[in-house]
């Protein structure tokens, strides 16, 4: 679209009364609302800005008297941030006065010409002004007719409404209007706006008789229609396939994304904090090997590769690229048919919905996928399908589903999971624990509560229906932050964040109709289910706990540590220049650290555990390695000292955290490496027995084991690790 802001910056715009705005800066927040919608949805539409009341001239049209203090701004281009700028930066009020009808003269010449060669859906004229400038209805004629010819749109931005219920006019506008009377504080107008009033009214009634004073807007009014950002504007890309049902029929078809996550475009780019200059910033990344020198290589002498249990297996490019599957082409193929009951509603996978139409201009595709949709519809099936969007995608199944509208009928695609993408969960029932059991009571208290946080609103006839929650009209609120913020930035560099705004806050509250509908409720179960404070149990003391051995006399069962091996005469000469444990070689820093005069092992454990914590942290393989050899050394230096119990209870917390942390790779390392608790078998003040550390690193496993039977089949992967 072609659109032109018009802007009325005469002296009159400028008066306010004490404690408002004055007309131009709201016409100004209108315009800058306007712009910054379009700069965030990298809309196509080229805007200009046409500026009437100016004290000197610049328009293609004036002479001697005519048009005169109308100045063409900006011509059309597509709004960036130097517009936005400009709107609020250099447009002042003026001290001259010009004809609004003349200023549309202006915009209809700048769009003929400036169109000129270029295809365009739409052009628009968008006017704002107080209607305090004397205007000459000669022309008001030849405006209307050249309006009409040329398809050039109109619209008017007032500070105040327009009474349009007092002459005959449209009932709807009328109703229009008075929606929006009491949000703007009625003053007395002058002669001159009285006239201009009547002058808009004949104008946009004539344009159009239905709708056209429907297009006259208050400020106030188009600030709250335009608070919110516009979305990205995306056109409909059209994948053209083959519907296929077995080797003979075939139905040419079309499929467009219905749904689809939209993710913020990276754009960042990183930039000199000085400069803010791009150039400045040089990037260089080194390869170094995992040594105490962390020796240089090159990047041709590396090669990626996967873990596989605790081994590396290298694997190049060439490698991955004949592991690929290969698909001949793009695919949309029937496997088959099923009840659509079978098909559950948690198994919508993806991150998309198509929506699949019969191709255009073709009458036996059209008649053939109509027949095939009404079939799905009658019999209350749904088709399971092949898809691969083109040969260098991976092939998917989905289910598609028939949709019939009045206006149009296509099927839905959905992604269906596959074996690997269900999570297989065993929990226990609440009806066997008497404790869980709720009362009737209880039961109509929650039900009286989802009844009365009901998001679909009913008449009392039960046939109007109104949804209170609208998601396709709630737009991201991470979006609207994010511009929000971009564009108070990019004015204010220096200075720090603006509070979220109000409407932004909002977007995801609760209705207030049903806030105050489910008090009652509410009040009902916190009643009925009333919360009491649990004190702390007691800590169990265990036999080992009470009758211990006295550590400050002799104690036999401890090995004798002055015994060592030879080996580790090489760290008694170290002993004296450690003093913590680091995280280049902190196992051994740990042996030394324990084996010191006067050590205090659990302080000493705890910095290897901080250590162990940090790797873990990172999700790396060649971290996770490190912290295998931390774990090892701390299992066998508690053997020896006899700190049986601080191992296991680390151990206890560790396995405790694989699934919070995600660390599911990092155990199954710890499984094949076989480090678990450590049992009497191998030091005396254990009392974990060899079977229950065995339990310890396969209970995952042996859960997986007691699984009922599912259609899928069971678990593959269960079965190989059982095995």
């Amino acid at each position: 679209a072609a659109i032109v802001l018009c802007l009325d910056v005469g002296f009159t715009m400028s008066n306010s009364a004490s404690g408002e705005e004055s007309s131009l800066e709201q016409a100004k927040k209108v315009m800058t609302k306007f712009v910054q919608r379009q700069v965030f949805a990298e809309s196509k539409d080229e805007v200009a800005v046409v500026l009437f009341g100016t004290d000197g001239t610049r328009n293609d049209l004036a002479s001697g008297d005519q048009y005169q203090n109308i100045t063409v701004h900006r011509s059309l281009m597509l709004p960036d941030f130097d517009l936005l700028e400009d709107i609020q930066e250099v447009i002042k009020p003026d001290s001259e006065q010009a004809d609004f009808l003349d200023a549309i003269i202006v915009c209809m010449d700048l769009l003929q010409k400036e169109t000129i060669g270029k295809r365009y859906e739409k052009r628009h004229i968008e006017l704002f002004t107080d209607l305090s400038s004397p205007v000459s209805e000669d022309q008001l004629e030849i405006i209307i007719a050249n309006l009409k010819k040329t398809g050039i749109s109109l619209q008017f931005f007032l500070p105040f409404p327009v009474d349009v219920d007092d002459g005959g006019g449209d009932t709807n506008a009328s109703v229009h209007s008075q929606m929006h009377r009491h949000s703007f504080p009625r003053k007395g107008l002058t002669e001159q706006q009285k006239e201009g009033i009547d002058v808009v009214r004949k104008l946009m009634h004539t344009l159009d008789e239905e709708a056209g004073l429907e297009e006259i807007y208050t400020f106030r009014e188009s600030l709250e229609r335009l608070s919110m950002f516009k979305k990205i504007e995306r056109r409909p890309m059209a994948w053209p396939c083959q519907l296929t049902i077995g080797s003979n029929l075939s139905i040419r078809i079309v499929a467009y994304r219905s749904v689809t996550e939209e993710k913020v475009k990276k754009i960042w780019t990183v930039v000199d904090a000085k400069t803010l200059r791009k150039d400045d910033v040089q990037k260089e990344t080194v390869y170094c090997l995992n040594d105490d020198d962390e020796t240089e290589v090159q990047k041709d002498d590396t090669i990626q590769g996967f873990r596989y249990g605790s081994d590396i297996v290298p694997f190049s490019k060439e490698d991955e690229e004949q592991m690929k599957y290969k698909t001949e082409a793009k695919c949309f193929s029937v496997l088959g048919f099923s009840r659509s009951s079978q098909i559950q509603r948690h198994y919508y996978t993806g991150n998309q919905v198509l929506k699949v139409f019969a191709a255009k201009d073709d009458e036996n595709a059209a008649v053939a996928f109509s027949a095939l949709v009404h079939a799905l519809d009658e019999l209350k099936v749904v088709a399971i399908v092949r898809y691969v969007y083109d040969r260098r995608c991976n092939p998917q199944i989905g289910v598609a589903f028939p949709y019939i509208k009045d206006a149009y009928e296509c099927l839905i695609y959905v992604q269906l999971p596959y074996m690997e993408d269900l999570r297989q969960y065993i929990f226990s029932s609440l009806k066997n624990n008497k404790k869980c059991i709720p009362t009737a009571d209880q039961l109509s208290a929650v039900d009286s509560l989802i009844d009365s946080m009901n998001l679909i609103y009913e008449d009392d006839d039960g046939e109007t229906f109104e949804d209170l929650f609208k998601p396709s009209k709630i737009s991201n609120p991470h979006f609207q932050r994010l511009y929000q913020c971009l564009q108070h930035k990019a004015f204010h560099p220096n200075e720090p964040l603006p509070p979220v705004e109000q409407h932004i806050l909002e977007m995801l509250e609760v209705p207030r109709v049903v806030k105050e509908r489910c008090q009652a409720p509410l009040e009902k179960v916190k009643a009925l289910f009333p919360l009491k404070e649990v004190g702390k149990k007691k800590e169990e003391k265990t036999a080992q706990d009470i009758f211990k051995d006295n550590e400050d006399g002799p104690n036999p069962k401890k090995p004798k540590i002055d015994d060592e091996e030879g080996s580790f005469s090489i760290i008694k000469l170290a002993e004296g220049n450690v003093t913590s444990v680091g995280s280049v070689n902190p196992a051994e820093d740990f042996r030394i650290l324990v084996r010191q005069k006067n050590a205090d092992f659990k302080d000493v454990s705890q910095q290897l555990i901080n250590r162990i914590d940090q790797f873990l942290e990172n999700k790396d393989s060649q971290y996770y390695m490190k912290g295998i050899g931390c774990i090892s050394v701390f299992r066998e230096e508690a053997i020896k000292l006899s700190k049986v119990q601080c191992f296991n209870d680390f151990l206890q917390a560790l396995k405790s955290k694989v699934v919070d942390k995600a660390l599911a790779d990092f155990w199954e390392i710890m499984i094949q490496d076989r480090i678990s608790l450590i049992t009497k078998d191998e030091a005396e003040g254990s009392l974990v027995t060899s079977e229950e550390a065995e339990k310890f690193l396969a209970s995952k496993e042996k859960k997986n084991e007691t699984l009922p039977p599912t259609d899928e089949g069971g678990d593959v992967d269960d079965l190989v690790s059982t095995i």
